[in-house]
């Protein structure tokens, strides 16, 4: 089985991302389209694996299989997290509503750790930048910005939202360089500490309810098997993974 056709025969939510569903979008804008699809049972039967994502087949395209989507947004990755709340979802078969009716499941209090030091590595190289070019990268600013927005809301209210509202004409502004150094500097510095005081008193849980999420990876893995039957033509074809990046 060609990692084509478990993207187009087996995928069981799709979504649009990036700056599209942050309401980012200008004249240009690409349109990032993210994905989870459920490798056959049978493929596991195998020495060699199904791949845990694969790039493509369209371009700005990326899908994870389901078991490592799973694990990705239990460890509170926040590309992840933000593709399951996605305002703009483009396929969601049954197994797909389930996964997203899991979405608080895979929520926690480790937000606050993955989502900072994230946007402590894009700090840094935004510094990077400064000090080689005068300027940094005003996108990436922009999408820091973003980044810590959303992780302060969650906290306060337990709730991840990826459309940036009322922030849209001040994070754009910030895209387009009207904003010092200095000045951003002062607001990703005051978003971090507003983030740092609401995970104390954030509704979220400490740790995310793997129990629930695991039950329904096991059920999906046996009713997958099942459909399948023992001699299913899956257990017999080969897969071959897509390329690194984002898995």
């Amino acid at each position: 089985m060609r990692p084509e056709t478990l993207v187009g025969d087996h995928t069981i939510y799709a979504c649009v991302m990036g700056s599209r569903a942050f309401g980012l979008a200008t004249e240009g804008s690409d349109t990032d389209r993210r994905g989870v699809f459920l490798a056959p049972t049978p493929l596991f039967w195998r020495f060699e694996k199904p791949p845990t994502h694969i790039e493509g087949p369209a371009e700005e395209q990326f899908s994870w299989e389901l078991e490592r989507f799973c694990e990705l947004a239990l460890r509170a990755n926040p590309n992840i997290l933000e593709c399951l709340h996605s305002p703009l979802v483009e396929h969601a078969d049954a197994t797909g509503r389930e996964l997203l009716s899991l979405r608080e499941a895979f929520l926690s209090r480790k937000v606050h750790e993955t989502f900072t030091r994230y946007a402590h590595g894009q700090r840094r190289k935004l510094e990077a930048d400064v000090r080689a070019h005068g300027a940094p990268r005003w996108k990436h600013a922009m999408h820091l910005l973003r980044l810590l927005i959303s992780v302060r809301d969650l906290l306060r209210t337990g709730t991840l939202t990826v459309d940036v509202g009322e922030e849209r004409e001040p994070l754009l502004a910030v895209k387009r360089g009207e904003v010092s150094w200095s000045g951003f500097e002062a607001r990703m510095t005051r978003l971090a500490r507003e983030a740092e005081q609401a995970v104390h008193r954030s509704p979220l849980p400490a740790e995310p309810d793997r129990r629930r999420v695991e039950d329904f990876l096991v059920r999906t893995r046996r009713a997958s098997a099942l459909r399948a039957g023992p001699y299913d033509e899956a257990a017999r074809g080969v897969v071959r993974g897509g390329s690194a990046g984002q898995g």
